[in-house]
């Protein structure tokens, strides 16, 4: 792996985008990003995570994110383990899944492809975590994360994506607390 896509100081703010694998459009459904949401919430009680935005799109997320335990590298690896864990186990378990054949033969088939998988591969292995150094660095990571919506055409204004910070920013109905930047006012 690449220095540049690892985490090196475990104390700093860090923007990382994971995706699953071959770009699936998993997150469709409501049950599935309820997964990330409920997941999100448990880490900021009980894992250190220190949320500060988040976009959730139909095959990828990113976040800003801090670990206040400073190991950030554990605490994403345990979230894309266990939301992997629980999204199979909705697809596999979801009646109205009209594509669950197609979905699981890919993550199983992304699976074998690897050696350390024993089943399923649900998320991409590369999580590309850039370290943010400064207050201008934030600003444009939050811009692209906010935008993301925007520029894939599923919406004309960030604070329209249901599952973005950009709600949270503005006090729009969000889908969930976020933790404030409070060296952005």
């Amino acid at each position: 792996m690449s220095r540049k896509y690892k985490f090196h100081n475990p104390t700093a703010a860090y923007f990382v985008s994971f995706a699953t694998v071959y770009w699936i459009d998993v997150f469709t459904r409501e049950m599935y990003l309820k997964v990330l949401v409920d997941s999100i919430r448990y880490c900021r009680a009980h894992k250190g995570m220190e949320l500060f935005a988040y976009c959730f799109m139909p095959s990828h997320v990113h976040f800003i994110f801090r670990d206040s335990n400073e190991d950030p590298t554990s605490l994403l690896r345990d979230f894309k383990k266990h939301t992997a864990k629980k999204i199979l186990e909705a697809i596999e378990g979801n009646p109205q899944e009209s594509r669950k054949e197609w979905l699981l033969s890919l993550f199983e088939w992304a699976g074998k492809k690897k050696g350390n998988i024993s089943k399923y591969q649900f998320w991409q292995h590369n999580n590309k975590p850039i370290e943010l150094w400064s207050t201008e660095v934030i600003k444009q990571k939050l811009d692209y994360i906010h935008n993301n919506p925007v520029t894939a055409g599923f919406v004309t204004e960030p604070t329209q994506w249901k599952y973005s910070s950009a709600r949270n920013i503005v006090g729009e109905d969000p889908a969930f607390e976020i933790d404030a930047i409070g060296f952005l006012g």
